[in-house]
């Protein structure tokens, strides 16, 4: 039987072919189908764990609690042409990540011994509501920027030095979009990346400490005073407060993206959304080498 999200840690996975966990259905509801609470100051994640009543009483647009990943999918393996594949899939979201390793490194880091590893991410024409055109003239800047957030992310991940002289580029191509593609993006590339410099590590052609830590990301916000894990697109489109969190597997943080799109928020707030974060990166980066170990 698939195996719900916060039991990742404590049990054994079957492994199949298509790892992962029953596919929940999008429900069109109203976030809210009465107020759940009089509250007048934005509620805390504290309020959240503790009042039984009020979590009941609370639906998301596709009935998960507050603090609930979506349904998460991974498939390695996907393109076999690749070094490394792994199609991930997180509610609606989909993300299909190659991993390359070629001989060479960018030209400042020739003959320094050094390996490098970089990125590339589009938005494939149909993954939107409305058709997106191909960046045939360049990258535009917030693809840039994801770009840089992924290669960012997934050399925090690796022993450079004992990569050696070589390049490892993931293409991270969106499939179907509903918010979160950045998060999905490293978390898909590393199980990618992963499966390439595993099958180096057991040529004898790389030493097994080049994999230093495992990385994944999630996105948190606030969305009707409301703080939320893994915003799908319709919930993102409405947060107030909208953050991206990428850590390490011992619990560092490699990277926040963290916005106010109108009220600023307090410092407890981001506390308070880097816990949802860390709970569901946790959930990620067991599934991760639940992947791993049986591909």
């Amino acid at each position: 039987m698939p195996l719900a999200l916060g039991t990742l840690q404590s049990c054994a996975f079957p492994f199949r072919k298509w790892h992962g966990f029953d596919r929940t259905e999008r429900v069109a509801a109203h976030f809210f189908s009465e107020p759940p609470v009089d509250i007048q100051t934005p509620l805390s994640l504290t309020h959240i764990k503790q009042n039984g009543n009020f979590m009941s009483k609370f639906n998301r647009i596709d009935q998960r609690k507050p603090d609930q990943l979506r349904t998460v999918r991974i498939l390695p393996g996907f393109v076999s042409l690749a070094e490394g594949s792994a199609l991930i899939e997180i509610g609606e979201t989909r993300v299909l990540c190659n991993a390359t390793i070629e001989e060479k490194v960018p030209t400042w880091l020739l003959g320094k011994g050094r390996g490098w590893i970089t990125a590339e991410y589009a938005l494939l024409p149909r993954s939107t509501q409305q058709r997106v055109e191909r960046e045939r003239k360049g990258a535009k800047g917030r693809t840039h920027e994801i770009e840089r957030l992924i290669g960012r992310s997934l050399r925090a991940s690796v022993n450079l030095q004992l990569l050696g002289e070589r390049l490892v580029t993931l293409d991270c191509d969106v499939l179907q979009a509903d918010g979160g593609t950045r998060t999905a993006s490293i978390t898909g590339a590393y199980v990618a990346m992963a499966l390439a410099l595993q099958k180096l590590v057991a040529s004898g052609e790389l030493d097994p400490a080049v994999f230093v830590t495992p990385v994944a990301a999630v996105s948190v916000g606030i969305v009707n005073e409301i703080p939320m894990l893994d915003l799908c697109y319709v919930e993102d489109a409405q947060a107030a407060v909208d953050c991206n969190v990428v850590m390490t597997g011992d619990g560092r943080l490699v990277e926040v993206q963290g916005t106010a799109e109108g009220t600023p928020f307090t410092r407890q707030a981001l506390d308070e959304l880097l816990d949802l974060a860390q709970a569901g990166i946790a959930d990620l980066l067991a599934y991760q080498q639940v992947i791993l170990t049986g591909a």
